[in-house]
């Protein structure tokens, strides 16, 4: 999928605008204002189907604050945006230390915009550096973002190893067995980039 810089821009200020609106301290911008998507620009490719992580990170540390999304592409772009951007507040990793409005400024904002799933021969059968995953083993299921192995350094076994224990609630090596499938997409990843100036806060209500 090809995306241009506008419509790159495009996705990270709709983005902005539903976590600004979600977190309740702003209304959702006008058009005009800086943080609304321009309809114009980005109209190609936030009404094309695809599925989207939203991501954000500590600026200084790269320490997670949360990362949600939604993997099939049975809607515009411009809905699984919006609806990842609203759940990536409501992480269940981060439900003791939800992200707060005065942390913006501190924090940088990805999207990944995934390709459809597309089911792998075996389940090493991916590559390891460009290749998103997802494991399904019964009603269980889990996904790593192609991000994941190219942070940790991780092996492919070492990778659904960690998939089965962290994501699945399964013992190393589930994936070795018959009943575990699959699944392999790409991304394109937008940004990440600063959430927004300090500058531009005003946390007074």
């Amino acid at each position: 999928m090809e995306i241009t810089w506008e419509q790159r821009q495009s996705i990270l200020n709709l983005a902005r605008a539903t976590i600004y609106r979600t977190l309740a301290a702003y209304p959702l911008p006008a058009p005009t204002e800086p943080y609304a998507p321009s309809a114009a620009s980005a109209d190609s490719v936030l009404n094309r189907p695809a599925g989207c992580f939203v991501s954000l990170h500590q600026s200084q540390t790269h320490k997670l604050r949360g990362c949600v999304g939604r993997l099939d592409a049975r809607e515009p772009l411009r809905n699984a945006l919006a609806t990842a951007a609203a759940s990536v507040l409501q992480d269940p990793r981060f439900v003791e230390n939800p992200v707060r409005v005065e942390e913006l400024p501190d924090l940088e904002l990805e999207v990944s915009v995934l390709s459809p799933l597309t089911p792998a021969a075996h389940p090493l059968a991916f590559d390891l550096l460009n290749d998103g995953i997802l494991l399904r083993y019964g009603r269980r299921s889990g996904c790593f973002l192609p991000q994941v192995a190219r942070e940790t350094g991780w092996t492919k076994e070492q990778l659904l190893d960690r998939l089965c224990t962290e994501k699945m609630g399964l013992p190393c090596g589930s994936w070795r067995k018959p009943k575990a499938q699959l699944s392999v997409f790409t991304t394109v990843t937008v940004g990440p980039e600063q959430f927004v100036p300090s500058s531009s806060i005003n946390t007074n209500p």
